[in-house]
C-alpha cells in the first residue's frame, strides 16, 4: 500500500515541474493567438460581404502622335491577260509577254527580289447559243481560253515610276492596279510618333493632376495603338485593255503626296 501510494505521489508532482508548467503555457499562448487571429480574419472578411471591392484612386490620359513623310517605295501590279482558242495558245502568249516585261524591268534596275508573281490562272470561256429547234433552251459552247498572270513590283526609284508603268504596257501588260506608295521603313518613324504621343499624355496628365488638387504617384499601365503610312491606291489600266490599241502615249504624271504615320497611347496613373 505505501509503495502504491509512492507512485501516485511522483505523478502527481510531476505534473508541478518548471519544465512541464512551461510548455503548458507555451501550448496554451498559442491556442489564444491562433484563436484571436480567426476571429479577427472573419470580422475583415464579414466587413467586404455584400459591399464593391475598393479600387485604386487612378487617372488615365491618351493622347496620339502624328508624323507625315513623303513615300519611298511605290508597289503596283502588272497583269497579262491573253485570250485563244487553244490553252498553248492563250499560253504562248502570255509568256511572252510576261517574259518581255521582266526583262524591262530588270533594265529599270529593279532587282529580282522585288519581283513577285502573285496569280496564274487558266480559265475556260463559253458562248451562249440561243435557243434554237434542236437547242430549245440554248446551249453554253466552249469557246477558248483566257490565261492571266500577275506581277506585284516594288518601285524605289520614286522618280521613274510613271516611265516604268507606261514602259510595262508597251512591254505587253494590259491591266495596271492597286498602285500604293508607302514607306519602306517606318519603325523610325513610329518611334518619333510615340515619343510625341507620349510627351503628350504626360503634359495632360500633369495639367489635370493639377486642376484637380491630385498628385501623380507613378505610372501603373500603358497601352499603344499604332497606324502604319496609309498608302495611296490608285489604278491604271493600259489602252490595250479598252480595245484603243498600241499607239504611243505619255507617261503617266503620278503624284505620291505625303503619308502619315500616327500611334495612339493610353496612360493610367495612380494617384493620391
Amino acid at each position: 500500500m505505501d509503495i502504491q501510494n509512492d507512485e501516485i505521489k511522483k505523478c502527481y508532482s510531476g505534473t508541478h515541474h518548471p519544465i512541464v508548467k512551461i510548455l503548458f503555457g507555451l501550448i496554451l499562448i498559442s491556442a489564444v493567438i491562433w484563436l484571436c487571429a480567426d476571429v479577427a480574419n472573419k470580422v475583415k472578411t464579414g466587413k467586404y460581404i455584400g459591399k464593391p471591392l475598393e479600387s485604386n484612386n487612378t487617372l488615365t490620359v491618351s493622347d496620339t502622335g502624328e508624323i507625315y513623310a513623303k513615300p519611298d517605295l511605290a508597289i503596283t501590279t502588272f497583269s497579262v491577260i491573253s485570250d485563244a482558242k487553244t490553252v498553248a495558245k492563250a499560253m504562248s502568249d502570255n509568256t511572252v509577254k510576261m517574259n518581255a516585261i521582266i526583262d524591262f524591268l530588270k533594265k529599270q534596275d529593279i532587282k529580282e527580289s522585288d519581283l513577285k508573281t502573285t496569280n496564274f490562272s487558266i480559265y475556260p470561256k463559253y458562248d451562249w447559243i440561243k435557243a434554237t429547234e434542236f437547242y430549245p433552251s440554248g446551249k453554253q459552247v466552249l469557246s477558248g481560253y483566257e490565261v492571266q498572270q500577275s506581277l506585284e513590283v516594288k518601285i524605289r526609284n520614286m522618280e521613274k515610276i510613271g516611265d516604268i508603268i507606261q514602259g510595262a504596257t508597251d512591254a505587253g501588260s494590259n491591266q495596271v492596279g492597286n498602285l500604293q506608295f508607302t514607306i519602306d521603313k517606318e519603325d523610325d518613324l513610329k518611334a518619333q510618333a510615340r515619343k510625341e504621343a507620349i510627351k503628350k499624355a504626360k503634359d495632360k496628365a500633369k495639367e489635370l493632376a493639377s486642376q484637380l488638387g491630385v498628385s501623380l504617384v507613378r505610372i501603373s499601365s500603358f497601352s499603344e495603338n499604332s497606324s502604319g503610312a496609309r498608302p495611296y491606291h490608285d489604278s491604271y489600266m493600259a489602252k490595250e485593255a479598252y480595245g484603243v490599241g498600241g499607239e504611243a502615249v505619255p507617261s503617266a504624271n503620278v503624284l505620291t503626296g505625303e503619308n502619315k504615320i500616327s500611334v495612339s497611347v493610353s496612360i493610367t496613373y495612380d494617384i493620391n
